[in-house]
C-alpha cells in the first residue's frame, strides 16, 4: 500500500493585487504584537474540502468528481477580516467572502456528496467559505488584535475569478506546510 497523501481541494488566490492586500494586512496584524503564525501569501487559498490523508489510488477518482462538481468559473469578492471561533477566543484570522459564497457552497456540496463513497472522512464542521491568513498561538496582545480586526471588518480586498479548482497535496514541515498541485480543473 502506498503512503497516504495529506490533501485538500481549493481555489488558489492568484490575483496579485489581492495577494498584496493580504500581505499588507498580515503586516498590520503583526504590528499588534499578537502571537500569530501567518499563512505564507503563496499558500493562501479558499478551501472547498479538506480531505485529510487519502490514498494515491483515489486521486483520479477525486479529480473526476472535481470535474463534475465545478462546471463554470465565477467571481468571488473578498471583504473584511474576522476571527474564529469568537473575538474572545480568537484562534484563526480570516478574510471574508461577500460575493460568490453561493457558488462556492454549490461546488462544495456537489463534491461532498460525490466523494463519500471514496472512503474520505466526512467533513463534520461543514463548509464555511473564508480565507485563513493567520493562526493565533496565544492570547498575547489580544485586545490590540481585536481592535484591528474591528477596523478591518469592511476592508475591500477585491474580486478574484474562481476558474481553477485544485487538488492540493500538503506536506507539513517545521517551517510550515508545503503545497503542491496534484490535479486541477480549470474552466
Amino acid at each position: 500500500m502506498s503512503q497516504p497523501i495529506r490533501s485538500f481541494v481549493a481555489f488558489d488566490i492568484t490575483n496579485n493585487e489581492i495577494v498584496q492586500g493580504i500581505f499588507e494586512t498580515q503586516e498590520k496584524l503583526l504590528r499588534t504584537g499578537a502571537d500569530l503564525k501567518l499563512v505564507k501569501p503563496q499558500n493562501v487559498h479558499i478551501t472547498i474540502r479538506f480531505l485529510g490523508n487519502i490514498q494515491l489510488a483515489v486521486v483520479e477518482r477525486i479529480h473526476t468528481e472535481m470535474e463534475r462538481a465545478f462546471t463554470a468559473p465565477f467571481e468571488v469578492e473578498l471583504e473584511g477580516v474576522g476571527v474564529f471561533p469568537s473575538l474572545k477566543y480568537a484562534r484563526v484570522v480570516w478574510i471574508g467572502i461577500r460575493k460568490g459564497t453561493e457558488q462556492l457552497k454549490e461546488v462544495s456540496d456537489r463534491l461532498e456528496s460525490r466523494i463519500r463513497e471514496l472512503k474520505v472522512k466526512p467533513d463534520l464542521k461543514g463548509f464555511n467559505p473564508h480565507i485563513t491568513i493567520a493562526r493565533v498561538r496565544t492570547g498575547r496582545n489580544r485586545a490590540e488584535l481585536v481592535r484591528l480586526v474591528g477596523e478591518l471588518q469592511r476592508y475591500d480586498f477585491g474580486v478574484l475569478r474562481a476558474d481553477c479548482l485544485k487538488l492540493k497535496k500538503s506536506v507539513l514541515t517545521p517551517k510550515g506546510p508545503i503545497y503542491s498541485t496534484l490535479k486541477e480543473v480549470c474552466r
